[in-house]
């Protein structure tokens, strides 16, 4: 594979870009917007990227579409720039392209294709409403994030806008549709916007009875069934680039249209292939602004749950998910401030050293194994998992806790891993759910050893760390390009086979003086939750 394969000349790569033998991959990610290309052999030939950040609109989450096309085409211009300068060749074709973004989320359009409201994403959670009454009606967990929650809670509310809803879909799905015209989602996407039946690979149909019967959408001119797009398994040729299509996605105008698109998927089925977790009793944690766990199950979970999503591999494989709206962003404001300082006293410091120096401090001998009493919380947003329809980042101690930089590391990674944790409990302790392997992906487990030790005490298991875990979902998705080419192979069959076949990996077992450390912050981590909702309280979301 990529990171293990022997090395190979300009001139190669260069034969391949003329030749077509390559996949493209495009994630929106919460903060980064990444193009990847890769050859025929995985290896990333050229990247680009655009930051971007998510802002309140009327006290809900939200991007400027217009802020979409602008990340989408600065990174592909950045990644054709990489191509042309790395190897001499202006990239007129590419073999397959896929685009991938964050899940769930609510983008609504009426006939003409006009958006009808600003693009709501997956962290509201202003739909606590149809959660709980499409989770009860259904029986099965309908998390406030999923586009149909989203849909029922503007019927609920009795917005405007409804009755003039003729399509929505993802971020990836809007995107996809943009550039090739086709109403299409990656069945792992589309499992995020309305449940999926794993054996007809589409959208549960006693479901769709059931919803549309409602009295409220009964009052509607539309029906849900002709609003969404159609859900594809993974190597299902999921449309071509169109002539305007290529000029919005390159402005300098090389791209040619033609090239052959796979189904757009999530950031959880990317996060996937990423980490080669798409067969069943495997697992994965991609963590990034969010986080989520996710195991592929043998069998539906025998009760509902809240905190568990079901969602699919990009196969169309039932997974169970634990996903937490916050992850990072919290931790990024701590770290900026410690290098905020470091700038003050004249001894600035990179961002790959100040991430390593502080993280390794975590678990330092300096570190108590519970984070010596302190306390954080990291909820920027909403979480449903802690019960929380807001977040207000937040960090608290004892006057006798062990205040020191280590300790005050290892709160804050405990923290973070904490909310997830819920859920994955609900998995693995109240349904007994199997896993063979665990594999943490993202760019938290780029410091050597120091998030797997500490997910490895959080989860009680050992933690696989592949030598591609830094690659994110742009690589995953340009991975599941490349599949066009070979589906005749199940996708499981494939990443074992092929894409993974001589990678190289790390794994770290659970410590047991750290698993009873992790326990007793967690604890603590639950009992205090009292003081973040009075913090949501208090203090308000917006300053003024």
């Amino acid at each position: 594979m990529a990171a293990n394969a022997e090395p190979v000349s300009p001139q190669e790569f260069a034969e391949k870009i003329r030749g077509g033998r390559t996949s493209l991959g495009i994630e929106f990610g919460s903060t980064r917007i990444k193009a990847v290309l890769i050859d025929d052999e995985y290896r990333t030939i050229a990247s680009g990227d655009y930051q971007w950040a998510s802002h309140l609109v009327d006290g809900l989450w939200s991007y400027d579409l217009d802020e979409v096309w602008k990340g989408l085409q600065t990174a592909y211009a950045k990644m054709a720039n990489d191509v042309f300068n790395a190897y001499g060749e202006r990239l007129t074709r590419i073999g397959h392209i896929g685009f991938s973004a964050m899940m769930h989320g609510y983008l609504a359009f009426d006939a003409e294709g006009n958006l009808l409201v600003p693009f709501r994403t997956w962290q509201n959670t202003n739909t606590h409403e149809a959660h709980l009454k499409l989770s009860d009606l259904f029986q099965y967990n309908i998390p406030e994030r999923w586009s149909v929650a989203h849909l029922y809670q503007a019927v609920l509310n009795k917005e405007e806008h409804v009755s003039k809803v003729a399509f929505f879909t993802t971020l990836a799905g809007y995107v996809h549709w943009k550039l090739t015209g086709k109403k299409v989602l990656g069945v792992g996407d589309a499992s995020g916007m309305f449940p999926i039946d794993p054996v007809t690979k589409t959208y549960e149909a006693e479901f769709i009875r059931k919803f549309d019967a409602l009295p409220q959408i009964e009052a509607q001119p539309w029906k849900i069934e002709d609003m969404l797009p159609t859900p594809l398994v993974a190597g299902t040729p999921a449309g071509e680039l169109t002539e305007e299509g290529a000029k919005l996605l390159d402005v300098d105008g090389y791209l040619q249209p033609g090239i052959v698109l796979a189904p757009p998927e999530g950031d959880a089925g990317t996060g996937m292939v990423a980490t080669n977790s798409v067969r069943v009793r495997t697992g994965n944690v991609s963590a990034g602004t969010s986080i989520f766990a996710m195991v592929v199950l043998e069998k539906k979970l025998a009760r509902l749950h809240p905190e568990v999503d079901l969602v699919t591999t990009p196969a169309g494989d039932l997974a169970g998910m634990s996903h937490a709206n916050n992850f990072t962003s919290d931790l990024n404001a701590w770290v900026g401030l410690f290098g905020d300082f470091a700038k003050a006293i004249d001894q600035p410091i990179s961002t790959g050293a100040l991430y390593g120096t502080l993280f390794r401090a975590a678990i330092s001998d300096e570190a108590d194994a519970n984070a010596g009493g302190l306390l954080n919380y990291p909820f920027r947003s909403g979480e449903f998992l802690a019960g929380l329809e807001e977040g207000r980042p937040l960090f608290a101690r004892s006057p006798e806790a062990h205040m020191n930089l280590a300790n005050f590391m290892r709160a804050q990674l405990f923290s973070a891993f904490s909310p997830v944790k819920i859920g994955m409990d609900v998995m693995t302790k109240d349904e007994e759910v199997k896993i063979d392997s665990l594999v943490g992906h993202g760019g938290i487990f780029t410091t050597p050893k120091v998030a797997q030790k500490i997910l490895a005490a959080a989860f009680n298991t050992p933690i696989k760390v592949m030598s591609t875990a830094a690659e994110g979902g742009a690589w995953g998705m340009a991975v599941l390009a490349d599949y066009l080419w070979h589906t005749p192979w199940p996708l499981a069959d494939y990443l074992d086979q092929r894409v993974f076949k001589d990678a190289q990996s790390t794994t770290e077992e659970p410590d047991p003086t750290d698993v009873e450390g992790f326990e007793n912050f967690f604890a603590r981590f639950q009992s205090g939750l009292a003081i973040e909702k009075s913090a949501v309280r208090n203090i308000e979301l917006e300053s003024k």
